[in-house]
């Protein structure tokens, strides 16, 4: 314990969860044993019931009727999907089903009920439950009777079965009449489709043979001489544009390149090529001649010379006889373009013509087909229906029979017990966390030192007695040991010598642990004098066995001497002064100037002057007290004081100029809060046959004997005449 009142501490101290629920143990236990008493008085109370099981198989819808052939027009309800599945369970428990089996087991005669109500009864009992992966469910019924519970499980089965084939039956039966419909219908289509085709066939001249058709032919020699005029005209037109062209050239050119171009011409009797070689042939020589350097007048000069004018003439008038058959040519193409092109138009129409009755007669043969098609699938489908309807194959199987059941299944005798025991551990430990949280007393040491910024001067174990009534050398008196020594070590100034005892109401060991301290200092050879200023309820004279009736009232209200009211008790060193009569104005008396002049006095007789006080929150005569009287101690019951009353009593202290040395911690269980049992640890090692502690008392009452030599005190023989 330290001497500084300035302590620090973390603010968000940690939680000790094992230590609350051992503080917190009664309110576990009872809340452990209600909740689990009342589990088990419920189990005992509710009725008994047995349970029967039924299992059955659901297959595929066997009679599923699609109008055709294919996995593209499969039903889908004929597929075995969890959807499917959960159809089937709520088809087990529906009414209709229900009925049927309360029919089948004389339920409303039984019972005596009427077929609505045992239906709804039916609903609570009967339970689905799937088998994982795989087909089966099983048909669960909880009853009070076991033979009840047995052939109502078994009837349910019975009746799910027979409605379940009816169903399929039915469902069959309607498919069946729709197809036969739909076939009739698809009948008188077809015959309308092979109508209308006679009809284009007959118009048409087209031979039709069923699989096949030699008026898939229709109009292809028609078409094929509309594409050959239309060639034969691209031709022709090809030639015109060709002569057009020759003719232009022969128009533009010069005399020479038009000989050449005329000589290249791939036309009949062209005979200017031949004219352009001898005229070529005339030159050559010529030019031969020359380079032997024959003149221009030699006969043979003049010979070629002749022969080349010649050749070239002759071929002028060839070229001109070729434009007139370029031209004679031209308009007979021009001709054949023209018939070709009435012709080309012609063969159009008859194409176009053929185009519109080939699509109608390709139309009204596809459907005619299509339609034959589709009622031979219809007539087939129908005949396989029929098969199916007499195949005897049930949709359902029943794999277990129910049984008679030899024993309840619920209650759940130990189940419920197990689950008492553990809701109730829950429900405790949350009421005693919760009561924790809720709790805001003073629960440690450092709640005092947090809220109050004082230290805790000692820790006072639970159930501690008056300790000069005990025999022998006890341990308690450890505590007060303690709380004694950081007292001398707390007070600042070694005059303060007057105490007063507080507490913020009442109960809380305030006079037993002001006369224990007591007892324990004029132990240690403290002079020390006990004044019972509580007017209210005084006690410390019960400690005594002393009469309180001559004391500190008569001493302030009379003329009394102070030897006259104070005591010597069967304690060496110690004294004490009743509290008198008890007065109407206890505050009046107690803020007297005969008070302070009292305590003034006292201070200076003995070595240590302890008051004892009423609660401070109840009434003022304690605030009065701490004002005249040095230092104040605050006495706290552990676990029973507010931490704002706490603090309310540390305000009300200071509000009236008193000095609050410390905070005794009193009646805290160590054995149920181990955070105290180290700071109480003098309970392990402690023992009455240490006599040594017979020794330190004498020491310390030589040491103390001394020190008030000056205050006129010698010797323990003496003490008495020098006090008075």
């Amino acid at each position: 314990m330290q001497g500084s009142n300035q302590t620090n501490f973390d603010s968000t101290p940690s939680i000790d969860y094992w230590q609350i629920l051992k503080n917190r143990y009664g309110v576990i236990l009872l809340t452990f044993l209600l909740v689990f008493i009342t589990a088990a008085v419920i189990t005992s109370v509710i009725p008994e019931k047995y349970e029967s099981t039924s299992v059955v198989q659901v297959h595929p819808s066997t009679i599923a009727i699609t109008p055709f052939r294919g996995q593209s027009a499969v039903n889908p309800g004929s597929q075995m999907t969890a959807q499917y599945l959960q159809n089937e369970f709520e088809s087990i428990i529906a009414p209709e089903t229900l009925a049927m089996a309360a029919e089948k087991a004389q339920l409303p005669v039984q019972w005596g009920m009427d077929m609505d109500d045992v239906v709804s009864l039916l609903e609570g009992i009967v339970e689905t439950i799937p088998r994982r992966g795989t087909d089966f469910i099983e048909i669960n019924v909880r009853h009070a009777s076991a033979s009840d519970a047995k052939n109502i499980a078994e009837s349910v089965a019975e009746a799910y079965i027979v409605r379940r084939r009816k169903i399929e039956e039915d469902r069959a039966k309607k498919a069946l009449d729709a197809l036969d419909a739909e076939s009739t219908e698809q009948e008188d289509l077809v015959d309308d489709y092979r109508k209308d085709l006679t009809v284009l066939i007959q118009q048409y001249g087209i031979p039709y043979f069923d699989g096949g058709s030699a008026g898939n032919r229709l109009g292809l020699s028609e078409q094929a001489m509309f594409q050959s005029a239309k060639g034969k005209l691209a031709n022709f037109e090809t030639q015109a544009d060709q002569i057009k062209i020759q003719i232009g050239k022969l128009v533009q050119l010069t005399s020479e390149e038009l000989i050449s171009y005329a000589a290249g011409l791939d036309l009949p009797q062209n005979q200017v090529t031949a004219y352009a070689l001898q005229n070529r042939s005339a030159v050559d020589r010529m030019l031969d001649l020359e380079a032997q350097g024959i003149g221009k007048k030699h006969p043979d000069m003049v010979t070629m010379k002749q022969r080349a004018d010649g050749a070239l003439e002759k071929a002028h008038e060839e070229v001109i006889s070729l434009k007139e058959v370029l031209r004679t040519k031209l308009d007979l193409v021009e001709q054949q373009v023209l018939k070709m092109r009435e012709m080309v138009d012609a063969r159009q129409e008859d194409a176009i013509t053929l185009s519109l009755k080939q699509t109608s007669y390709t139309q009204a043969k596809e459907q005619y087909e299509q339609a034959r098609g589709m009622l031979r699938e219809m007539k087939f489908k129908h005949s396989e229906a029929k098969i199916l309807l007499k195949m005897p194959r049930d949709p359902i199987t029943l794999h277990e029979k129910p049984k008679k059941a030899s024993k309840p299944v619920f209650p759940n005798f130990t189940m419920n017990l197990l689950l008492g025991a553990g809701v109730g551990l829950i429900f405790g430990i949350a009421i005693a966390l919760l009561l924790e949280h809720l709790d805001t007393s003073v629960k440690s040491l450092e709640d005092v030192e947090r809220y109050l910024q004082v230290p805790v001067l000692a820790v006072i174990p639970k159930d501690v007695g008056v300790l000069h009534k005990q025999s022998g050398m006890s341990p308690d008196a450890e505590a007060y040991r303690i709380l004694r020594t950081n007292i001398e070590f707390n007070r600042k100034n070694p005059e303060n010598n007057s105490i007063t005892v507080v507490s913020g109401g009442a109960g809380e060991g305030k006079s037993t642990t002001l006369v224990n301290l007591a007892y324990v200092c004029a132990q240690g050879g403290y002079t020390t004098l006990m004044i019972d200023a509580d007017l209210r309820r005084p006690r410390l004279h019960t400690f005594f066995d002393i009469n309180n009736s001559v004391g500190l009232t008569n001493y302030l209200t009379t003329d009394l001497a102070l030897e006259d009211v104070i005591l010597q008790t069967p304690v060496d060193n110690l004294y004490f002064m009743p509290s008198g009569i008890l007065p109407a104005d206890a505050a009046g008396i107690l803020n007297s100037r005969r008070m302070s002049e009292l305590l003034q006095d006292v201070k200076q007789r003995f070595d240590l002057v302890l008051v004892d006080s009423p609660p401070i929150l109840g009434v003022s005569d304690a605030a009065v007290l701490a004002s005249e009287v040095d230092l104040t101690m605050v006495v706290v019951q552990h676990r029973k004081l507010p931490r704002n009353m706490l603090m309310r009593v540390k305000q009300a202290v200071e509000n009236v100029g008193g000095q609050v040395i410390g905070v005794v911690l009193n009646n805290v269980d160590v054995r149920s809060d181990s955070q105290y049992q180290y700071y109480t640890s003098y309970y392990t090692y402690y023992s009455p046959s240490n006599m040594e502690e017979n020794q330190k008392p004498q020491a310390m009452t030589a040491r103390k004997s001394s020190k008030s030599e000056p205050k006129g005190s010698s010797s323990s023989d003496t003490s008495n005449d020098d006090l008075y």
